[in-house]
C-alpha cells in the first residue's frame, strides 16, 4: 500500500458530508506547547470550528471535543506532562472525559493523559536514547473510538513521529488487558518500504503507538496526525481521519464499543 493510496483512502473517509461542519473542538495551549496551532488548523480543515483553550482557564467554552497537542508543556520539568496534569483546564477535562467528552492526546498530550490517569501506563525515554523524527507507518487496530471511526480495521496509515520520550511502557497485566479488551488503537509497522533501524521508532512495548480508555472517548497517540493533513506539507493526509472522525462521531452519536475484544 503506497502513501499515495493511503492518502486517497483517508481523504474519502474524512468526508463528513457537512454534518459536523460547525462542531466545536477545543485545542489546549500550555506553556511550551508546540503543535497547538497545527491541531487548530487540522480541526478547521476537517470541517470543525477550532476553539483555543488556555491552560489556566477552567472554562471549556462549550466545546464538544478536546485535543491536547504535542510540545513540551511546562518545559517537561519533573516528567513529561507531570505539571500539566494539575492545570486548571485539565481539572475540567478530566471531569468532562468521565462524562463522555472525546479527548485526543497527541505526543505530549498522550503523556499528559497518562499522568492524569485517564489512560494507563506511561511514556518513557526512547529505548535507544535518541530523539526520533521521521514519517512513520501505523496499523489502525481499533475503529471503535470517538476518533477512529473513519478508518478501516487493519488500515495502514503514514504520519510523522517526533519524540524523545515516546516509549510506551506498562506492566504485563495492563498490557494483557489492553490486548484482550481491544484498547490498542494503533501499532507501529514497517509499511511497504520498511526502515533500516526497525519499524518501532522508540521501543514501545508491543509496538504500541496509541491506546484508548475503556469507554473509547479518550485516545492517546504518540505520532502526530495533525502533521499529515495536507499533501503539500505532509507525507500523506491520513492524519485528517482522526479529526474528521470525531466530527462524524459528534454529528451521529453512537455508543463507542468497550466490550472485551471489541476491535471492529
Amino acid at each position: 500500500m503506497s502513501a499515495h493510496r493511503d492518502a486517497s483512502h483517508s481523504s474519502e473517509s474524512a468526508d463528513v458530508e457537512g454534518d459536523g461542519s460547525r462542531r466545536k473542538v477545543g485545542v489546549v495551549t500550555f506553556p511550551g506547547s508546540l503543535d497547538d496551532r497545527d491541531a487548530l488548523r487540522a480541526v478547521r480543515l476537517a470541517g470543525g470550528e477550532p476553539v483555543n483553550l488556555w491552560h489556566a482557564d477552567a472554562d471549556l467554552h462549550g466545546v464538544e471535543a478536546v485535543v491536547l497537542p504535542g510540545g513540551f508543556s511546562y518545559g517537561d520539568y519533573l516528567r513529561t506532562g507531570a505539571i500539566a496534569r494539575f492545570s486548571a483546564v485539565m481539572e475540567s477535562i478530566v471531569k468532562a472525559a468521565g462524562e463522555g467528552l472525546p479527548v485526543l492526546g497527541i505526543c505530549n498530550g498522550f503523556q499528559i493523559l497518562c499522568e492524569a490517569h485517564l489512560l494507563p501506563g506511561a511514556l518513557a525515554r526512547n529505548s535507544h536514547l535518541h530523539f526520533r523524527n521521521r514519517d512513520q507507518w501505523l496499523r489502525v487496530e481499533s475503529t471503535t473510538t470517538a476518533w477512529t471511526g473513519g478508518f478501516t480495521d487493519g488500515q495502514e496509515i503514514l504520519i510523522p513521529v517526533k519524540n524523545g520520550e515516546g516509549c510506551y511502557v506498562a506492566d504485563e497485566r495492563t498490557l494483557d488487558e489492553l490486548e484482550a479488551e481491544g484498547r490498542i488503537v494503533a501499532r507501529y509497522v514497517s509499511g511497504p518500504t520498511g526502515y533500516l533501524d526497525g519499524h518501532n521508532p522508540n521501543g514501545s512495548q508491543r509496538d504500541i503507538a496509541a491506546i484508548r480508555n475503556e469507554a473509547g472517548n479518550v485516545v492517546g497517540i504518540m505520532p502526530h496526525p495533525e502533521h499529515a493533513i495536507e499533501a503539500l506539507t505532509g507525507p500523506s493526509i491520513d492524519g485528517l481521519g482522526f479529526f474528521s472522525g470525531v466530527l462524524r462521531h459528534l454529528a451521529h452519536p453512537r455508543e463507542v464499543a468497550a466490550t472485551t475484544g471489541a476491535n471492529a
